[in-house]
């Protein structure tokens, strides 16, 4: 049974909290796996678990839709990892072109960025679950345990120990939207007119740059540190000429850049902003994960 449209109507009761709760279900897994992909088939197979449940026995569908959603996004996780220790360089989320309104949520805009996504890969698949079901959807601790299949004891303790390892590693704070902008358009600029010192000027001295090609496309091949590296890499981009656009935008709720040639989507650059400087740079060139950056998403807690 293929999964229901948002946009039906006359839907029975089941379909109803199945449409009702979609965008966050698509949240709870994406946050979960970093592929929207990937959280698609979690939602195909968390429907077809739904149309099997007794609605008669569901208090809340809410917290039951998630905990399904959560249960099958674990188990890909696992097969995830395996399948990212054979990826060709650095792997990085999927890009998600996102409305204002993500932005305007600073808690959604922070758990669903690339930083964040970033820091939620060096945690164990149970960890990463526990993490996002109590600090970002607010499910407790007992919800949690029958989604992740541990007793509410054992997902305090994983609860505690995953936030005080994402609280050294996450992003350190908001940045208004005048240091967005002033810190875009001088990276642009130096971009434009190949000016290597206006770039040194606006990058952080520990900025950090990932290239996530997929084998594909090149890529540096490994994590580059340090504005002296990253400079001539990103004042590089002009290498493209006339054909190329770089154009500004809110990816995963946070400032971006998307590279078009000839038209067609090239680059994503997931921008990380600290203290009015740019310290993380994050170029996403595999196509096949550059298909949801011509339409927006919604997410929603």
């Amino acid at each position: 049974m293929a999964e229901p449209l948002a946009d039906g109507g006359g839907m029975d009761s089941a379909t109803q909290a199945f449409v009702v709760h979609r965008n966050l279900l698509f949240t709870v897994a994406y946050e979960m796996l970093g592929s929207a992909a990937d959280a698609e088939d979690v939602l195909q197979e968390t429907w077809l678990r739904w149309t099997d449940v007794d609605l008669d026995t569901v208090r809340e569908p809410r917290a039951y839709l998630i905990r399904i959603t959560a249960r099958q996004a674990l188990s890909r996780l696992r097969t995830l990892g395996r399948r990212k220790e054979s990826y060709v360089g650095p792997w990085l989320p999927e890009p998600l072109l996102t409305a204002p309104d993500v932005a305007e949520d600073v808690e959604l805009a922070d758990s669903v960025s690339m930083a964040m996504l970033l820091v939620l890969e060096t945690l164990a698949p149970t960890e990463r679950a526990v993490f996002v079901l109590r600090e970002v959807f607010d499910l407790e601790y007992d919800e949690i345990a029958e989604a992740v299949g541990k007793n509410a004891a054992a997902v305090r303790q994983i609860a505690h120990r995953a936030r005080k390892h994402v609280a050294t590693r996450r992003p350190r704070g908001v940045v208004s939207a005048a240091e967005t902008r002033d810190a875009l358009e001088a990276f642009q600029q130096a971009i434009a007119t190949g000016d290597l010192q206006g770039m040194l000027d606006i990058l952080a001295p520990d900025v950090v740059f990932l290239g996530d090609g997929g084998g594909i496309k090149e890529a540096a091949p490994a994590p580059v540190m340090g504005a002296d590296r990253v400079a001539p890499l990103a004042v590089g981009l002009r290498r493209f000429g006339a054909t190329a656009l770089l154009q500004p935008a809110q990816v995963n709720g946070c400032p971006a850049l998307i590279l078009r040639l000839g038209g067609e989507i090239d680059t994503v650059i997931a921008v990380r902003i600290d203290g009015g400087l740019i310290s993380g740079l994050y170029a996403v060139r595999n196509p096949e994960k550059l298909s949801r950056v011509e339409r927006e998403a919604t997410l929603r807690r």
